[in-house]
């Protein structure tokens, strides 16, 4: 499937390359894995809990790859366009500051989430949480090899480095904290992650069921993303609300609402740039104040002793 992937791309890079400067390979795949292959809700309808999702991602990782390298070494120099891949993640928020259990739990939940497709394309390979937690529940399921499938050194370093953009879609946020469910309950998504998503009754509700409008999340995923891979090149490709009430006017006040806190926080200034001043402005700063207070206590120690 890789390789028909990558001839359509070659196909959709030499019809529209001319025109077409931003390609994204693969709009939100983990939700593709997941409904398609593990609830059975999406096509093709696959209820092969805790293994077909993971060999689905498995192979749209390698397509991607082979599609970014397609644009790279055949189209690019002629038509100077960018290649990534789009992702969504909700913000996990861990329920508990002072419980380590539930900041290992929001963290888990983002690499399971964002991770599972981008720590490959940036870093390659799975994240090391989902190694752990789905080889060693693999193994007390009584199974030889990890449910999650395997890189090769060489597909590691092909995977490596392929998108010149990360899509990032995002909507809301989740308070996450720990739960372990026993490795006899059979292979899942859910259980392997061991983990329970909760929302704030405070929150604002909108017109689906999963949607609440948590603006600072955004900020924070933003941050995360730019911190996790590298400071990438980020494009917002998936945002807002969907229809709260049945209306024949309009009556969409709250929509504006949502669009504009997210807008905002996504405006704020990226977490990087405060650490480039920080690094810039104020180490260099403090360093002098700590030399000069260095030197006066010196020649006040030299004005004593004579």
């Amino acid at each position: 499937m890789a390789n028909y992937f990558s001839d359509y791309a070659n196909l959709c890079f030499e019809a529209f390359g001319d025109r077409v400067k931003h390609w994204v390979t693969f709009s939100d795949p983990r939700t593709m894995a997941e409904e398609g292959y593990e609830t059975g809700h999406h096509a093709p309808g696959l209820k092969l809990q805790g293994t077909g999702l993971y060999k689905a991602a498995h192979h749209v990782i390698k397509a991607h790859a082979q599609a970014w390298h397609a644009y790279n070494d055949t189209w690019r120099s002629q038509q100077q366009g960018l290649v990534g891949i789009s992702l969504n993640c909700d913000w996990g928020e861990p329920v508990d500051l002072s419980n380590p259990k539930d900041i290992e739990a929001a963290e888990r939940y983002l690499q399971f989430c964002l991770g599972w497709f981008a720590n490959p394309i940036y870093a390659g390979d799975y994240p090391q949480v989902m190694k752990d937690h789905i080889g060693r529940k693999s193994a007390e399921q009584g199974l030889e090899m990890s449910r999650l499938p395997v890189f090769s050194l060489q597909e590691k370093s092909y995977i490596k480095g392929t998108s010149d953009f990360l899509g990032l879609g995002h909507f809301t946020t989740r308070f996450i904290t720990e739960r372990s469910y026993p490795s006899g309950q059979g292979p899942s998504y859910q259980n392997d992650r061991d983990l329970v998503e909760l929302v704030d009754p405070n929150w604002l509700d909108l017109g689906s069921k999963w949607l609440y409008s948590v603006p600072w999340g955004f900020r924070r995923l933003l941050n995360f993303a730019q911190t996790q891979y590298g400071n990438p090149l980020i494009y917002v490709t998936e945002n807002g609300a969907s229809q709260r009430l049945h209306c024949t006017q309009l009556c969409d006040e709250w929509r504006i609402q949502y669009l504009k806190g997210y807008t905002n926080e996504m405006l704020k200034e990226p977490l990087l740039s405060y650490m480039q001043i920080v690094t810039e402005i104020v180490v260099p700063t403090v360093c002098t104040l700590c030399i000069l207070i260095a030197a006066v206590l010196l020649m006040l120690l030299l004005r004593s002793l004579s």
